[in-house]
């Protein structure tokens, strides 16, 4: 059975354009203005839709704001893994690489920080997404950590790392953390670089695991 079309353009891409329109509007709204700003009004004011057209797609504010919040998540996902596969696998290259694809995803796109940093902190449904999505994380810092103690503490390491990067750049996004974005940068680098240490391997103090790690220079640079 051929789909039907109107104006060249099938029914399903149609609809399609305009999901992603909804969802653009959502991300910008609750990244600029707050979760509060997301109604199925507001929405559909600003992206010139019926609201016919926003329930062909979702059920309701909420179900849009997942979307919009999971859509983040999941890029913010993709641009880590991508950035460590296609960097030399030093760990000082892949740790660089990896904190510079989220800065240009979160500090470059600060409406897309906001929803995936700061709103979950606003929104119970949100907040709730956001818990669940903590293992993708987790486990690909994790993926990086095996030359570093055994599996319990790995994935301690883990959670701490994601937790306190997260931190960081909500705390800059915010405007509480108010620090020079380079800066910013490079201490979570030396983060990274800390954590994914063995004990063996020279930590970027210059010293060998978290012992040279507790004398990094680049901590106390960041707090001046």
């Amino acid at each position: 059975m051929t789909e039907r079309s109107w104006g060249g353009t099938k029914l399903a891409d149609r609809r399609a354009a305009r999901r992603r329109i909804l969802l653009d509007t959502a991300e910008r709204l609750a990244g600029e203005e707050g979760c509060a700003a997301v109604t199925v009004r507001s929405v559909c004011r600003r992206a010139r839709l019926t609201d016919r057209y926003f329930y062909e797609s979702f059920t309701g504010r909420d179900d849009l704001l997942l979307a919009a919040f999971e859509r983040v998540a999941d890029e913010a996902r993709r641009a880590l893994e991508e950035a460590v596969a296609l960097s030399e696998p030093r760990r000082d290259v892949r740790a660089r690489a990896a904190v510079s694809a989220f800065v240009a995803l979160v500090l470059d796109a600060p409406h897309k920080g906001r929803l995936l940093l700061l709103e979950p902190f606003a929104d119970p449904v949100l907040g709730a997404r956001s818990h669940r999505l903590v293992p993708v994380f987790t486990g690909l810092v994790g993926g990086q950590l095996s030359g570093t103690g055994d599996g319990i503490e790995r994935r301690m390491a883990a959670h701490a790392l994601v937790g306190g990067l997260a931190n960081l750049f909500a705390g800059w996004l915010h405007g509480t953390l108010d620090v020079p974005r380079e800066r910013l940068e490079a201490y979570c680098v030396t983060l990274v670089l800390r954590a994914t240490a063995s004990p063996e391997q020279p930590s970027p103090a210059g010293g060998t695991g978290s012992a040279g790690a507790s004398r990094s220079p680049e901590v106390s640079t960041v707090t001046d």
